[in-house]
């Protein structure tokens, strides 16, 4: 049921393609396809201005203990994650955060069933058993009664922390580890290495449990409760150890560590430039918060970020690193940067000139007011949900015969 051709090669003949007389003859078409091969480009705003909103969030927190204002910035938080987040393993991070935030809540609320709470309270939930301690653990108490003051003011402080981890894991999410560390000046080189080693062990932790818990679910294995922890847990930190081992590894095989020989007058000016700066800040800051130093913090403050700068700037010299296509801080980078500050900002004045709907009291009891342009600075921060994601690259398209 086959030809030979000129080439000796042997093609099917026409009986082939009837397959049990089913098929008819049918003349050999060529269609042509088109392949588009699709590279991921970095065409994502800077790590450091992602670092920057994020922390202007938090610090926005910071300010208030309104639940309404905090569930808004955890709100906005998962909306820029969701509409920026990319497929790379520590983009993964924020629901392991989220979830670890919501465990610190609920801690927190123990804490203050079992422990108590420092604001008195006339409205009784309920009274737990009181254990008597002994005298010198006086200001310590064991159950008793539980107050709904007191569980209230334990839910707005644990909410405020709860925020702050959400706003740190939007960060991890968000931000390129390696496109930061590229992005920080050669004298804080090395303090940038461990600083990112530290950032993408959770991430990384997080992918390796996914993984190890699909592969368990597979099998028919149990990936829950105690039993699946301790199955999964020996093989996440033996992963840890290898990763940590090959890091080690790789960073002796690129010289790390290394320093350029530098003159011991620009070492000993750095050095002064550097503390001495840092100390300037410190005092400038404790200036501007006391009502005292007002005069003087400001220009503490600025002489002390000029000196911690030249400092980092001479520092740089005894690194020796290069950099290969760095990222550029671009029009999108300062937007993202902007919307951080102008939320940390708006809030701080709101904080300043109305206390009282930042922070709800809870004696007596009355229901939280969402405040309305303290509530539109926060929404302020929903900025970089609308700038343009990245979009993948493509390649010339290439015809296949089929």
């Amino acid at each position: 049921m086959a030809e030979q051709t000129g080439r000796g090669q042997l093609r099917p003949g026409k009986g082939a393609l009837k397959g049990r007389g089913e098929l008819r003859d049918q003349p050999q078409r060529r269609s042509s396809q088109t392949t588009t091969t699709h590279h991921p480009t970095p065409n994502t705003p800077h790590p450091g201005a992602w670092w920057t909103w994020s922390l202007g969030l938090a610090t926005a927190a910071t300010r208030t203990t309104n639940p309404l204002l905090l569930s808004l910035l955890i709100t906005v938080t998962a909306y820029v994650v969701a509409t920026h987040r990319t497929t790379a393993p520590w983009s993964r991070s924020y629901t392991a955060f989220a979830k670890l935030a919501l465990a610190v809540l609920l801690i927190r609320l123990a804490f203050a069933i079992v422990l108590g709470s420092p604001v008195p309270g006339t409205h009784t939930l309920l009274t737990l058993p009181e254990l008597p301690l002994p005298h010198w653990a006086q200001g310590i108490r064991l159950g008793g009664r539980v107050t709904a003051e007191g569980l209230l003011f334990a839910f707005y402080d644990g909410l405020k922390l709860a925020t702050l981890l959400v706003c740190v894991g939007a960060a991890n999410a968000l931000a390129n580890p390696a496109r930061l560390l590229k992005s920080l000046p050669g004298a804080l080189y090395e303090t940038g290495v461990a600083v990112v080693v530290a950032l993408t062990f959770a991430p990384n932790l997080v992918a390796d449990v996914q993984r190890l818990r699909a592969a368990r679910r597979l099998r028919g294995r149990p990936d829950r409760g105690l039993r699946g922890l301790l199955q999964v847990g020996l093989p996440v930190l033996e992963g840890a150890l290898e990763r940590s081992v090959a890091l080690a590894a790789a960073m002796d095989a690129r010289g790390y560590g290394r320093t350029a020989q530098v003159p011991a007058s620009v070492r000993r000016t750095t050095a002064a430039l550097t503390l001495g700066g840092l100390l300037g800040v410190c005092a400038g800051t404790y200036g501007l918060l006391t009502a005292e130093g007002g005069a003087y913090g400001l220009p503490l403050l600025l002489a002390g970020v000029a000196a911690a700068l030249a400092g980092l700037r001479l520092g740089g010299r005894r690194t020796l690193r290069t950099r290969y296509r760095p990222d550029p801080w671009d029009l999108r980078a300062w937007l993202v940067t902007a919307s951080g500050a102008a939320v940390a900002a708006l809030l701080t004045l709101a904080a300043v000139r109305d206390p009282a709907a930042l922070t709800p009291g809870v004696i007596p009891l009355t229901a939280p007011t969402l405040p309305l342009w303290p509530a539109a600075a926060v929404l302020l921060g929903l900025a970089p949900a609308f700038l343009p994601t990245s979009k993948p690259s493509t390649s010339k398209p290439s015809r296949e015969s089929s």
